[in-house]
C-alpha cells in the first residue's frame, strides 16, 4: 500500500495545527482603512544644497519619527517607500490638518540680533534678497510678531536649530505668563547666545537693537528684549533660553518637538493623504465578514447539492482554507487592509475552482469506466486520477491569478497593494486546501463500507444536470463561430462608444485633487449641500450623496484648512459633521498612478501573452489575449455608460478579471489540444466543440462559486466594495461566456488559416492503433485537464 495518503494526511494535520497556532496568538494587523486614522505620504524634494535620495530621505525619516512620537500618536509607523517617498500612519488622527503642518514643516530654527524696525516688507529687495527671503548671510526683513504692520530688520544668523541639545513646553509658574519653551543648547551654541545677546545688552532701553528674533521656517516666533540685569558684551550665560510667543500647551508641545527634532534636511511635500472615520473602518469590517460567511455558506450549500458528500468534505476544507489564509496573513506580519479583505473573501471563489476541477475530472473517469467495464466501477481509482490529472489544470488555472495579483502588489498603492498581497496568499492556501486537505478527508471516506456500498453518495457517479443537458443536445456552439464574433464585435462598439461619448469617470487617484465624504447628524439634502459648499467659496466643487444619507465633495486642491471650511459650512445646514473619509492626492502622484495603471495593465497582457505561447501555439495564444481584451473592454465601457468611478479599487477588480478570463481559456484549451494530440486529423471545428461542452459543467459550477460570493459583497460590502464587485459579477460572466464565443472561435478561425505542421511520430513509435496498455499509459501521462 502506498504511503503517500499517510504523508498527505500527516502534511494537513501540520499544516491545520500551525494554522490554529497562528490565529490564536497572533492578531492581524489592520490598516488605517478598517481601524481608522491618516496616513500621510511624503516626497522628498531638492534643497539648494542637499539632493533628495535614499540617504537624505532617511535622515528626513527619522526626524519626522521623532516630530510624531512628540505628538502623541498610539502606535505610529513611519516607513520609506523608494529613493524618495516617506510613508506616515497615525492611527486614530481624524483631523491632520495638525499633523501635516507640523510633519510637513522644514523646521528651520535660527536665531538673529535685530537691527531695527521698519514699515515696509521690501526694503530688502536687491543684494539683501527680495520680498523678505534671506541674503547669503541669513539677514532679512520679517513682519514683527509684536506689532501689527511693523517689520523687523534682522541681521546675519547667529545661531541655528543644530545646536539645540534639547527643547521641553513648560508653564511659567512663576510669572503666571502661559506656556513657553525651555531651550537648553549645546557647545559653542551656548556661547553663541550669550554673544549675541551680550551685543543686544549693549543697546539702550527701548530700542529694536536691544531684541533678539527667534525665526522659526521664515516666521519670528518671538522677539523679546533683553533684560536690564543683562550686561554688556556679557549676555546671558547658562546655555539655556526661553522662547515665548503666547502659546498655548497644544502650541508649546508642537513648537518644542519641531526644535527637538531639529531640521528636516530636505524640504518635503505631501503627495497623498487619506482619511478613514473609526466607524467607516468597524463597519466595513462586520460587512467583509457577513459577506465571507453568507458567501461561504451558499457556497457550501451550492457545491453540497452538485456533489453531495464530496461536497461537504469541500465545505469543510473551504473552512480550513478560511483557517490558514488568515495563519498566513499574521504570521508574515502582512496589513490587512479593505481590498485586501475582499481579495480574502473573493479566494474563496479560487478555492472551489480547483475543487470542482478535480470533482469534475474524477466523475468523467468513473463514468468512462463504468461505461467501458459495464459495471459498477470503484471510487478510488477515479478519485485518484482527478486529484493526479487536475494538478496542471490547478496550475494553469492559478498562475493567471498570481500574474495579476503580482502586479497589483508592483504597481498599486495605498490599500490596494493588500489586495494583491491576499490574493496572492489566498491562491496559493486554495491549492493546498483543494489538493491536499480535500483529497485526505475524501480518501479518508470513500474507504469506509457505507460509503462503497452507496457510492451515489460521492457525487461523482452521476451525469450532472448540465452535462446531461448537454448530452441531450448537442449543440453546435462552435459551428456557428460567425455569429459569435459578430455579436463580440457589436458589443466591443458598444462599450467604445461608451467611453467615446460618455468618457470615463476617473477617481481622484487618478487625476489628482480631493475627495472628501461626511456625515451629518442631521438629514442634509444634496441641494442644500451643494449650496452650503459653494457659499463657503468653492463653486466648482462636485457635490454628490453618497452611501447612506452621505455627502461626498470633490475638488482640485484644497488645504486641510479649506477642507475645514467646507465642514464648518455643511454643519450649519446638517448639525455635527464628522468625517467619513478623506482623501488628497497631489496632482504628480495622480499622473503617476494613472501611468502605472497603463503599464499594469498592458504588462498584464503582455505576460498573459507570453505564458499562452509557451503553454499553446500562437494561434491559441492569440485567440485567448484578443478575448481577454474584449472582456476587458466590455467591463470598461460598463463602467463609462454607469457613469461608475474608475479609481485603483477598480484596476484591481481589472486585473483580476484578466486572471479569471485566461483562466477559462486556458482549461478548454488544454482539452482541445490532449484531443488533438491523441488524433490529429481530427476536425478542428468538431474536436473544439467537445472540448468546450466536456469542459461548460466546471465553467458553470466554477463560476456559480464565484458569483455567489461577490454577490454576497455587492449586497453586503458597502460603498467601498460595492464598485468593485460589480467590476468583477461583471469580467466573471463577460469571460465565461467570451471562452466559447470568443476565444474559441478565433483560435480555430486562426488556425483554419495558419495551420499546424502535422505532428511526426517520434523514432520507434508506431503511428497506428495502440494496444489497451499503450492507450492506458497514454491516458495515465497525458496531463489532461477538464
Amino acid at each position: 500500500m502506498s504511503r503517500a495518503p499517510m504523508w498527505r494526511a500527516i502534511v494537513a494535520l501540520g499544516v491545520i495545527a500551525a494554522s490554529l497556532f497562528f490565529a490564536l496568538t497572533q492578531s492581524a494587523r489592520l490598516g488605517l482603512d478598517l481601524r481608522g486614522g491618516t496616513q500621510i505620504v511624503l516626497e522628498t524634494r531638492d534643497s539648494p544644497v542637499v539632493r533628495a535620495d535614499a540617504e537624505s530621505t532617511q535622515r528626513a525619516l527619522e526626524v519626522l519619527r521623532q516630530r510624531v512620537d512628540a505628538l502623541g500618536v498610539s502606535e505610529p509607523s513611519l516607513y520609506r517607500s523608494g529613493q524618495q517617498r516617506i510613508f506616515v500612519e497615525l492611527p486614530g488622527v481624524q483631523d491632520p490638518r495638525e499633523a501635516a503642518e507640523v510633519i510637513g514643516r522644514t523646521a528651520q530654527l535660527t536665531v538673529h540680533p535685530v537691527q531695527g524696525v521698519t514699515d515696509k516688507q521690501d526694503e530688502n529687495k536687491g543684494a539683501k534678497g527680495a520680498k523678505g527671503k534671506p541674503a547669503k548671510d541669513g539677514s532679512r526683513i520679517l513682519a514683527d510678531p509684536d506689532q501689527k504692520g511693523a517689520f523687523l530688520k534682522l541681521g546675519p544668523t547667529a545661531l541655528t536649530g543644530e545646536g539645540v541639545k534639547d527643547a521641553e513646553a513648560v508653564l511659567d509658574q512663576q510669572r503666571m505668563s502661559g506656556w513657553m519653551v525651555n531651550l537648553t543648547f549645546r557647545g559653542q551654541a551656548g556661547k553663541d547666545w550669550a554673544r549675541v545677546t551680550g551685543a543686544a545688552a549693549c543697546a539702550p532701553q527701548g530700542a529694536p537693537e536691544r531684541r533678539v528674533a527667534i525665526v522659526l521656517d521664515g516666521k519670528v516666533l518671538s522677539a523679546p528684549a533683553v533684560n536690564a540685569d543683562v550686561a554688556c558684551q556679557v549676555g546671558i550665560s547658562g546655555g539655556s533660553t526661553q522662547i515665548t510667543g503666547g502659546f498655548d500647551r497644544e502650541e508649546a508641545r508642537e513648537l518644542a518637538a519641531l526644535v527637538k527634532g531639529g531640521a528636516l534636511p530636505v524640504p518635503v511635500e505631501v503627495v497623498e493623504q487619506r482619511t478613514v472615520g473609526p466607524t467607516l473602518g468597524a463597519d466595513a469590517i462586520a460587512a467583509s465578514t457577513q459577506a465571507a460567511l453568507i458567501g461561504l455558506a451558499l457556497t457550501g450549500l451550492f457545491i453540497l447539492v452538485v456533489y453531495r458528500l464530496l461536497g461537504a468534505l469541500a465545505t469543510i476544507a473551504l473552512a480550513l482554507y478560511g483557517l490558514i489564509s488568515y495563519a498566513v496573513l499574521v504570521a508574515l506580519g502582512a496589513t490587512l487592509t479593505l481590498p485586501g479583505l475582499a481579495g480574502f473573501v473573493l479566494a474563496i471563489g479560487m478555492a472551489v475552482d480547483a475543487n470542482v476541477l478535480v470533482f469534475e475530472r474524477a466523475r468523467e473517469e468513473y463514468l468512462g469506466v463504468r461505461t467501458r467495464k459495464s459495471a459498477s466501477a470503484h471510487l478510488d481509482k477515479p478519485l485518484s486520477i482527478g486529484f493526479n490529472k487536475a494538478w496542471s489544470a490547478v496550475v494553469d488555472s492559478n498562475v493567471t491569478t498570481l500574474l495579476a495579483a503580482g502586479l497589483l502588489f508592483f504597481f498599486a498603492t495605498g490599500p490596494v497593494k493588500g489586495f494583491g498581497v491576499t490574493l496572492s496568499i489566498g491562491v496559493l492556501v486554495s491549492m493546498i486546501s483543494a489538493l491536499v486537505i480535500t483529497r485526505v478527508l475524501a480518501d479518508f471516506a470513500i474507504r469506509r463500507t457505507f460509503v462503497r456500498n452507496r457510492p451515489w453518495l460521492t457525487g461523482i457517479t452521476s451525469t450532472g444536470r448540465v452535462r446531461a443537458w448537454l448530452a441531450r443536445r448537442k449543440p453546435r456552439l462552435v459551428h456557428h463561430r460567425r455569429r459569435w464574433l459578430g455579436v463580440s464585435a457589436l458589443l466591443i462598439v458598444v462599450a467604445v462608444a461608451g467611453i467615446g461619448l460618455r468618457g470615463l469617470e476617473f477617481g481622484v487617484e487618478f487625476t489628482g485633487g480631493r475627495l472628501v465624504e461626511y456625515n451629518t447628524s442631521r438629514p442634509l439634502d444634496v441641494d442644500a449641500a451643494r449650496a452650503a459648499v459653494t457659499d463657503a467659496g468653492f463653486p466648482r466643487a462636485v457635490v454628490q450623496e453618497s452611501g447612506d444619507e452621505n455627502i461626498s465633495v470633490r475638488t482640485g486642491e484644497l488645504s486641510n484648512d479649506q477642507q475645514h471650511t467646507i465642514r464648518t459650512a455643511l454643519a450649519r445646514e446638517g448639525g455635527e459633521v464628522t468625517v467619513q473619509r478623506d482623501e488628497l492626492i497631489g496632482p504628480s502622484l495622480g499622473d503617476e498612478l494613472r501611468r502605472h495603471a497603463l503599464i499594469a495593465l498592458g504588462i498584464a497582457v503582455a505576460t498573459q501573452l507570453i505564458y499562452l505561447s509557451v503553454r499553446f501555439r500562437w494561434t491559441f495564444a492569440a485567440a485567448a489575449v484578443t478575448a481577454m481584451v474584449h472582456d476587458v473592454l466590455l467591463v470598461v465601457g460598463l463602467f463609462a455608460w454607469l457613469g461608475r468611478p474608475v479609481d485603483s479599487v477598480f484596476l484591481a477588480a481589472l486585473l483580476t478579471v484578466i486572471g479569471y478570463s485566461v483562466n477559462d481559456t486556458v482549461v478548454v484549451f488544454d482539452r482541445v489540444r490532449e484531443a488533438r494530440h491523441r488524433d490529429p486529423a481530427a476536425d478542428l471545428e468538431t474536436t473544439a466543440n467537445k472540448a468546450v461542452i466536456q469542459t461548460l459543467p466546471r465553467t458553470v459550477n466554477t463560476g456559480m462559486g464565484a458569483l455567489f460570493i461577490l454577490a454576497a459583497l455587492a449586497v453586503l460590502g458597502g460603498d467601498s466594495l460595492a464598485d468593485f464587485s460589480v467590476a468583477l459579477i461583471a469580467g466573471v460572466v463577460i469571460g465565461m461566456a467570451s471562452t466559447v464565443f470568443t476565444a474559441v472561435p478565433i483560435a480555430v478561425q486562426l488556425e483554419g488559416s495558419r495551420p499546424a505542421p502535422p505532428v511526426r511520430p517520434k523514432r520507434g513509435e508506431n503511428s497506428g492503433p495502440r494496444g489497451p496498455l499503450e492507450r492506458r499509459g497514454r491516458a495515465r501521462d497525458s496531463g489532461a485537464v477538464v
